[in-house]
Formats: structure tokens, sequence, C-alpha cells
């Protein structure tokens, strides 16, 4: 019998993208379990906001506590497999591409690494750390908080993860400028619902339903969505000029001897 050739090409892109999961699940749960060996010093440096201003974190449960640990060493699983996962799409995208193409392909995975794991440390560092602080003084003097670990973890990540994929936002908008996908003018022109994506979001990404957590969020989101404004206009001027300098190359070659 015959092998389809038409059929076939799909079927070993399929495999080898089954390969691509296959080792990228396999890596995350590895350096989970690695993690899990380090647990307790990642979750101290997790708890720092409170620990600093001596707030005691409870639990209700008694599995709760390592529920906790486990979800939190995927979480660290994830971050650490993350060069893996990347360095796997990019060996199943790249022998499709040019090699021009497939040098920006490369700084592409290279630079999102780097501002993804930027947009985490940011959030943690620049912004979580203070807003806890924040949060708490708003229960005054007569309130105490009672905080469970379990919803302070889960707090903790569902606040971290977006801002490495918001932060992903100038990387995707230079390519798209560079491909004349996106420009200046759309970004200006959408500004307004820039600031109301970012409420929205900011309120989705969000487990509490308080304004401040809202607006602490959605505050670097739009200055992200800013700096992404800029990097397209700087993109989109560089652009014009190649073109044009193209034309006049054109024109040079063009005109008689």
């Amino acid at each position: 019998m015959a092998k389809n050739t038409d059929e076939m090409p799909v079927m070993e892109h399929l495999e080898e993208l089954r390969r691509v999961l296959i080792v990228s699940i396999i890596a995350t749960i590895v350096l989970a379990i690695a993690s899990f060996f380090f647990i307790d010093q990642i979750l101290a440096i997790l708890m720092e906001p409170l620990t600093r201003i001596e707030q005691q974190v409870n639990f209700l449960g008694i599995t709760e506590p390592i529920y906790v640990k486990l979800k939190l060493s995927f979480f660290t699983g994830f971050l650490a497999a993350l060069p893996i996962i990347l360095w796997q799409i990019w060996s199943f995208v790249v022998p499709a591409l040019k090699k021009n193409e497939r040098i920006a392909f490369t700084l592409f995975v290279l630079i999102s690494f780097f501002c993804f794991i930027g947009g985490v440390a940011f959030a943690f560092f620049g912004v979580f750390r203070y807003g806890v602080n924040f949060l708490l003084q708003f229960a005054g003097p007569t309130l105490m908080p009672m905080l469970t670990i379990d919803k302070y973890i889960s707090f903790t990540i569902s606040f971290l993860l977006p801002f490495g994929f918001v932060f992903e936002l100038p990387l995707i908008s230079y390519f798209l400028a560079r491909l004349e996908l996106v420009s200046y003018a759309f970004f200006a022109k959408n500004r307004r619902y820039a600031i109301l994506a970012s409420v929205v979001i900011a309120a989705v990404i969000t487990p509490t339903p308080d304004i401040f957590t809202c607006l602490i969020v959605s505050g670097p989101m739009y200055l992200l969505f800013e700096l992404s404004v800029f990097v397209v206009r700087i993109t989109e001027r560089r652009v014009a000029r190649r073109k044009k300098r193209k034309q006049m190359a054109e024109m040079a070659d063009a005109q008689p001897q």
C-alpha cells in the first residue's frame, strides 16, 4: 500500500508536537519535584511581605500545608522549566524558517524568557510586597486579619503569573511593528480601550473583589501598554527609514550610467 505523501508531513508534525508537549510536561514535573526539596525556603521568600510586619498566617485543614507546598512546587517547577519549554518550542518552529527568520525567532524566544521572568520579579519585588502592606493597612486598628496560607499563596500566584505574560507585550508589539501589522496610530487611537482592558483584566485575574488590588495590578499593565506604544513608534520610524533608503538605492540603480 503506497504512503500518502500529503498526510505524512502532517503526521510527522503532530508527532513532533507530541514530543514537545511530553518533554515540557516531564521537565515541569521533574523540576517541581526538585523544587519541593527547597519549598520551605521558597515559601519563606513569598511570605516575606507578611513576616516583616509580623503578620501571622494560619491554616484551616490538616492537609492544607502539604497541598499548598505541592501547588507552590508546580509553580516554581514551571518557572524553572520555562527555558526547556521555550527551547522545545524553538526546536519545533525553527526548521520551517529561513535563516534570517531563525535569527529573529531565536532572539524572540530568548528575550521572551527574560521578559517573563522579569515580569514575575517586578510583580513581586516592585508591586506585591508593597501592595500587601498597603491593603492590610485598610483594616485599621480594630480589625485583625486572619490570613490562611492557601488563600495567600493562591493570591500570590494569581498575582505574579499574569505579569509574566503581560511583560511580553512590548516584545510582541515590536515584532508586529517590524512586520507592519500594527502602527503607532492604531495604538494611540485605542488608548482609552487599553485603560478599560487593563482594569477588566486586573479584575479578572485578582482573586479579591476590592478596587485597590485592581488598581495596583491595572496600573503597571497600562504602563506596559504605553511602553509598547513607544516601542511601536520607534520601530515604525526605523522601518520607514529602511524602506526609504531601499527606495533611494533602487532609484540610483535604475538611473542610466
